[in-house]
């Protein structure tokens, strides 16, 4: 007589049916299974694999729920740990620079392995939600906002999660390499930095030819300037006077403080096409930061006694200011007629920041041929090309 087989019920134990989510899990690991809700069959299943599936389901749930929160937890950590590393670009990105993570062999050495899929389980044919999240920054935004991390963020997080490039070479006066002439000349500025962008895009840059002024009674300049302690700079790109406190000019109601003059040859601002020997830029600045510049025009004539004093301080390395011996007067640069043109522009070197006010001298003042060579021994041409003007109005003094 043949002995009744005793009816298997593994699947139905208490015990397998405690370790089957753990099981599932180390499945779902090594093989990333989707859960059986997910997949077709093509027979009925027996009653007890149907309570098999409902046990893999709820499984299936927890693994995407633990990933999920492994996800979120991850993002969350780098977003804290880089935070001060993080930028805002110019405009307007979110930078977040995150050191590489590094691969040890315990970490490879704790990978799961991986596992036979149990009967009734089919063989993974995709990526979870959390696996695609991972992969896809515009996928993981659900898990940014059940987490609270802004969307925006995490997913310029996830797009960058690798080093950004350091900046280009510094030059003397802390600026990416930028030049005048060759690979780096103005043509180029805008490609050397992210924050360089403006030279390329601004709609308001600098310098001019200045034409088609209206006259109109402009408020005189009024100047306060005084004699003080100066120090000379060889910037790499021009030569600066820096000045000691108390020189200002006040214009349509505000106080600008002078903070230094420096040279451009030729000039870079034109009046009617008119090209100039040199210029000399006087750059102010208020309490909230906004800038205001005073063009000086020089033409070759007789030379200029406060020309002089700063070319006798002449530093004889770059990035190395020099202590003038006496101080300076900055008012003697400035011409016997202070009628102006005044226009809104920018600055004419890199990072090319619009929004100053440009005030130029309408009267010329001098500058010997030799003075002249002095500089050109130095910075033979260091003028940014002519911008559009692109409809922006010029007022000129009467």
């Amino acid at each position: 007589m043949t002995a009744r087989r005793a009816p298997d019920r593994r699947l139905r134990s208490p015990r397998t049916r405690d370790i089957a989510p753990a099981l599932l899990l180390a499945t779902a690991i090594g093989f990333g299974a989707a859960p059986p809700s997910a997949q077709a069959t093509d027979a009925p299943a027996p009653r007890s694999r149907d309570r098999a599936g409902e046990t893999v389901a709820r499984a299936h749930q927890e693994i995407d729920s633990a990933r999920l929160d492994a996800l979120n937890i991850r993002i969350a950590d780098l977003l804290s740990r880089q935070q001060r590393e993080s930028r805002v670009t110019p405009r307007g990105d979110l930078v977040i620079r995150v050191r590489p993570m590094e691969r040890t062999s315990a970490t490879t050495a704790a990978a799961p392995p991986a596992v036979r899929p149990p009967a009734g389980v089919a063989a993974p044919t995709g990526r979870s939600g959390a696996a695609k999240a991972l992969a896809d920054p515009v996928a993981a935004r659900p898990v940014a906002r059940a987490s609270g991390i802004d969307p925006a963020a995490m997913t310029v997080a996830a797009a960058r999660l690798s080093t950004q490039p350091p900046p280009g070479p510094a030059s003397a006066d802390g600026q990416a390499g930028w030049r005048y002439d060759g690979d780096s000349g103005p043509e180029q500025w805008a490609s050397l930095h992210p924050s360089f962008a403006r030279c390329a895009s601004g709609s308001r840059q600098s310098p001019i030819n200045i034409r088609g002024s209206v006259r109109v009674d402009l408020e005189p300049i009024a100047f306060d300037y005084r004699p003080v302690a100066f120090s000379v700079l060889d910037t790499g790109h021009t030569v600066s006077a820096r000045l000691g406190p108390g020189n200002a000019l006040t214009v349509m109601g505000r106080r600008y403080e002078l903070v230094e003059f420096h040279f451009h040859r030729p000039a870079e601002e034109r009046i009617d096409g008119r090209v100039f020997d040199m210029s000399a830029h006087l750059v102010h600045q208020d309490a909230e930061g906004r800038q205001a510049v005073v063009t000086v025009l020089l033409e070759r004539g007789e030379p200029h006694p406060t020309i002089q004093a700063v070319w006798n301080s002449l530093p004889l390395e770059r990035g190395e200011p020099l202590a003038a011996p006496a101080p300076l007067d900055p008012g003697m640069l400035l011409p016997a007629n202070r009628g102006y043109f005044t226009y809104m522009g920018s600055r004419t070197t890199p990072p090319c920041d619009e929004g100053v006010l440009w005030m130029v001298m309408k009267e010329p003042v001098t500058i010997s041929a030799a003075q002249i060579a002095i500089f050109s021994r130095l910075y033979p041409m260091n003028a940014r090309p002519l911008q559009a003007l692109g409809g922006r109005l010029i007022k000129e003094s009467n």
